[in-house]
């Protein structure tokens, strides 16, 4: 399965995900280095030296994903400069209502 805006592809299936009990938020294209991760957690009872391999190989993995992640977001940053450089209208992806804070009083 691809996902949009990532060269990593996801390999876990929901299916696989959700047999394995992966939280949502670790959903990610990283989720099928979790599985056997957090298997070998259980199986050597959370000793942290014990799963070395398999923390790291997850690690990285998702050390690249984040990086990834903040390159497309600093391509759109440029992106945002250049139109308002040119005089375009930019709308933005997050409205400046989604961070108003309401009063009560």
């Amino acid at each position: 399965m691809e996902v949009e805006g990532s060269s990593k592809k996801m390999i876990a299936t929901q299916a696989e995900m959700v047999e394995n009990k992966v939280s949502l938020s670790y959903r990610d294209q990283c989720a099928h280095l979790l599985i056997p991760l957090n298997k070998c957690r259980q199986s050597e009872f959370y000793l942290p030296w014990k799963c070395e391999d398999e923390c790291h190989t997850y690690e990285k993995c998702a050390y690249e994903l984040v990086m990834e992640k903040m390159l497309q977001m600093q391509k759109i940053h440029e992106e945002e400069a250049r139109m308002k450089q040119k005089g375009i209208q930019f709308i933005p992806l997050i409205p400046k209502t989604a961070n108003a804070s309401f009063s009560t009083a």
